[in-house]
């Protein structure tokens, strides 16, 4: 039996998997696992601000592992609330951007295929301009003296400027009007992939429209929906400078405790500590996103058996 050469196919596939795995090493797990090592060390002044793990002295190796960041984590409410109103933002965001998101994905889905490019370039046309731009707009469109209350109170809807401005509204809006366009696009993808005659089928038989979408569109695009509020609310949990800009001073979010306990406070342990329990946090629906994909595709096989 003769040896597979290098240029065979399982050669050339892990030739192809390996760049995607090694930069993922380099640029993801590495830097990780540096973070998650610096959890485990102590706030020291000097540099850096943090106490080794271990320490080599008269051929005695000593490994020393503190967990201050995390007991804080778990005992302090200021931590807890922040990480439950990070979580209950990014929720809140999520549901807006479907409610909103899904209307449009679906309408350019069935566009015509002339306008459906222009379409396309509306909801990425926006990623030209930088997010620090775009959300310093935002500043001025929602300040009491901005353009939405000059407009409401030239107009005589309002008397007086309406506080929106360094409020958790103005962070929400500023969220979805950010992360709208990742719900879009895989949810517009799924969409436009879709076999039109399942629904022809469902009108034959008496389907009213709302039911045929009840019982064919939603069910066929729930992997897009799925996958667009996977990109919503992954990273609007850890979001700084939206909530940094547009939020006021109880807009409590992970992404400003971290910025806070590393560059004001100076506390890499439990900046690094927040950092870690974030992003556990964060493979939760990770998880539970790949298990419906995996059961998603074991049912396609065992139907197509």
């Amino acid at each position: 039996m003769k040896k597979l050469a290098w240029h065979t196919l399982p050669n050339r596939r892990w030739a192809a998997i390996a760049p995607p795995f090694v930069w993922l090493a380099l640029f993801l797990l590495l830097p990780f696992l540096l973070v998650l090592k610096i959890s485990f060390a102590d706030l020291k002044f000097g540099i850096p601000p943090y106490t080794p793990l271990t320490q080599l002295q008269d051929q005695v190796l000593t490994i020393a592992l503190s967990l201050r960041g995390y007991a804080l984590l778990f005992t302090d409410s200021l931590y807890i609330a922040t990480y439950l109103n990070s979580v209950k933002m990014a929720a809140v965001t999520t549901v807006c951007c479907m409610l909103i998101g899904y209307p449009m994905a679906y309408y350019i889905a069935r566009s015509h295929p002339s306008v459906r490019g222009i379409l396309l370039l509306g909801v990425i046309l926006p990623f030209w301009t930088s997010l620090l731009l775009r959300v310093y707009a935002w500043v001025g469109i929602l300040r009491n003296d901005g353009l939405l209350n000059n407009l409401l109170m030239s107009l005589g809807l309002i008397d007086a400027p309406l506080e929106i401005y360094r409020t958790d509204l103005a962070v929400y809006i500023g969220l979805v009007y950010a992360y709208l366009p990742f719900f879009i696009l895989p949810l517009y993808a799924n969409l436009v992939k879709m076999d039109m005659r399942l629904l022809e089928a469902a009108y034959d038989l008496g389907a009213r429209p709302w039911r045929a979408f009840l019982s064919v569109t939603l069910p066929l695009s729930l992997p897009g929906v799925i996958a667009g509020a996977m990109l919503v609310f992954i990273p609007s949990v850890g979001e700084y400078v939206i909530p940094e800009m547009l939020g006021g001073a109880n807009t409590l979010m992970m992404g400003r405790v971290m910025w806070n306990e590393f560059f004001n406070n100076a506390d890499w342990p439990m900046a690094a500590a927040v950092t870690c329990i974030m992003v556990m946090l964060l493979l939760i629906p990770l998880v539970l996103f790949q298990y419906s994909q995996v059961k998603q595709i074991e049912g396609k096989r065992r139907g197509a058996r």
